[in-house]
């Protein structure tokens, strides 16, 4: 596959991504992914959302929440606020089903590289920055509860 080491839902979700040769059948796959989205629940976080949890550079207004879950790990949950955001909805839903509730060292070191694995290079500059801007969150939310928790960052 490649160098970066993924947590094993998210490994096997690129490992598929990778079987689809076809570019429409790829979008495909990313649209039905972006149909499964599912918008942060109130419990966690309510409109008007803070500024701090908003991906910067992210075309699609995206936003980042966090809840602990009982084995020291997190849940991710995200809104898109533009209801066009698929490629940041499919993300979103990605993340979301793969590293919830994976070790917090395995998502603090999660490489925002996988977000070309699956939507090509030839995105544009804005729509890269914005994907990988909410994978760079991700990453930094797990590094935070991993100092919370005493452990240190993680590089």
């Amino acid at each position: 596959m490649n160098a970066h080491r993924y947590p094993p839902k998210l490994a096997e979700m690129l490992e598929l991504f990778e079987t689809i040769e076809d570019r429409s059948d790829r979008i495909d796959a990313l649209i039905s992914l972006a149909d499964r989205f599912e918008e942060v629940p109130e419990r966690v976080a309510q409109r008007p959302f803070p500024e701090r949890n908003r991906v910067p550079h992210c075309e699609s207004e995206a936003f980042v929440f966090t809840e602990p879950l009982g084995d020291g790990t997190l849940a991710y949950h995200f809104a898109v606020e533009n209801p066009q955001g698929i490629s940041a909805m499919a993300t979103a839903a990605i993340l979301a089903r793969t590293v919830s509730g994976e070790p917090l060292e395995e998502v603090a070191r999660l490489s925002p590289e996988f977000v070309y694995q699956l939507f090509g290079r030839e995105l544009s500059t804005g729509k890269g920055l914005g994907l990988t801007g909410i994978v760079s969150m991700v990453q930094h939310a797990a590094r935070r509860q991993l100092e919370k928790a005493g452990g240190g960052a993680a590089s």
